[in-house]
């Protein structure tokens, strides 16, 4: 079995200014309502975005394409099971693109300190 990664570090606090500046125009661009509605259930909802917002670029690079091929970041959900552990489910040009390049899931892992947010990724290929 082939494996691609991707890794991502945003900094919260980028994260926090887009959506004081932008608002909804930019929470409905990159989050789908279900990330939005998790996010804003969180104590401290900035962490969360900015662990999706890495999540969901870490992914671009583990597909080696980048936001080309009209892919979108609303394609891409991030999402936790009943034990909190993050998975992702694909959609739209994002999952054919993984199809593709035989990407067939992914093993993510999310952490933050006060000032970062880091996914790790690996994306198992058949």
């Amino acid at each position: 079995m082939d494996v691609a990664i991707g890794t991502d570090l945003v900094e919260i606090g980028r994260i926090k200014g887009a959506i004081n500046r932008r608002g909804e125009r930019f929470l409905n661009r990159i989050f789908t309502p279900n990330e939005i509605r998790y996010c804003q259930r969180q104590r401290a909802p900035y962490p969360c975005y900015a662990g999706r917002f890495a999540a969901k670029e870490a992914v671009f690079k583990a597909l080696g394409k980048g936001w080309r091929l009209g892919m979108k970041w609303t394609e891409m959900e991030v999402l936790n099971d009943p034990q909190g552990q993050p998975y992702i489910i694909l959609s739209g040009r994002v999952k054919t693109q993984a199809e593709e390049v035989g990407i067939r899931r992914f093993l993510i892992s999310l952490s933050h300190t006060r000032d970062y947010a880091l996914c790790q990724l690996l994306a198992l290929k058949e």
